[in-house]
């Protein structure tokens, strides 16, 4: 099959992608790339590729939510990816996940029946986990720069305003750290595609934060921590 949504050629996508979701992410984050060219713009998907560290990578927007992901996902495996490392954001269910920390998702959890998940894998479903080996390299990575995560299940939202009053509670009972709304899709793909993947979070706000300011992360820290974070992610990447 050929792209519908990505207008890159083959050639174009390396084999190593981080995928973000928001577009203006990605143009930042190509910044840090040498030789970056500008791949993809097609529907918003703002795809780039250049070279860390001595080797190739690509960036890629992968929209919000899972439908919007699997397809990208799907149409850059298409173009020669192969390892995908989402580095995006996340809100905080657990206390002692404070904003402006790191999450490590050790697995995904998500609503039975969700759009992209439940037609993917109405036969056969996969453990919603990441790649044990890339996962631990990021967590080894974040733990040598001194940059405080945490590693623990992350819950996959498919909607972002249906949170209902007692939301974090009950996600935080069910063993979640954070929310966010792409990892379970990305997980479950990379099992049944045969992809390696894992991911890195930035929390941007608490869903329990009790203090004045404490819920939502600044504009300043959030960029200061999301380009901190992403050189770690790149390195490892670049070494995958």
């Amino acid at each position: 099959m050929k792209p519908i949504h990505i207008h890159a050629k083959p050639g174009h996508i390396a084999e190593r992608v981080l995928v973000a979701g928001d577009p203006g992410r990605i143009r930042k984050l190509s910044k840090l790339l040498e030789g970056r060219v500008l791949v993809n713009r097609n529907r918003g998907y703002l795809i780039y590729t250049g070279t860390y560290n001595g080797a190739r990578i690509t960036l890629a927007t992968h929209g919000i939510g899972g439908p919007s992901a699997a397809i990208v996902l799907e149409e850059l495996a298409m173009l020669g990816a192969k390892t995908f490392v989402r580095f995006g954001t996340a809100g905080a269910l657990s206390p002692e996940v404070k904003i402006g920390d790191y999450v490590i998702p050790t697995d995904a959890s998500h609503v039975p029946g969700g759009n992209a998940t439940a037609q993917y894998f109405e036969k056969a479903d996969f453990e919603a986990t990441p790649d044990s080996a890339l996962s631990e390299k990021l967590a080894k990575a974040f733990a040598d720069r001194n940059l405080k995560f945490h590693r623990g299940k992350v819950f996959t939202s498919d909607a972002l305003y249906a949170e209902e009053e007692g939301f974090a509670e009950k996600h935080f009972k069910n063993g979640n750290i954070a929310v966010e709304m792409e990892c379970a899709i990305l997980f479950k793909l990379s099992r049944l595609r045969g992809w390696r993947s894992a991911s890195a979070l930035v929390v941007s706000d608490s869903l329990v934060g009790k203090a004045v300011g404490e819920h939502w992360i600044s504009k300043r820290e959030l960029n200061n921590r999301v380009m901190e974070g992403a050189k770690v992610v790149l390195g490892v990447l670049a070494e995958a």
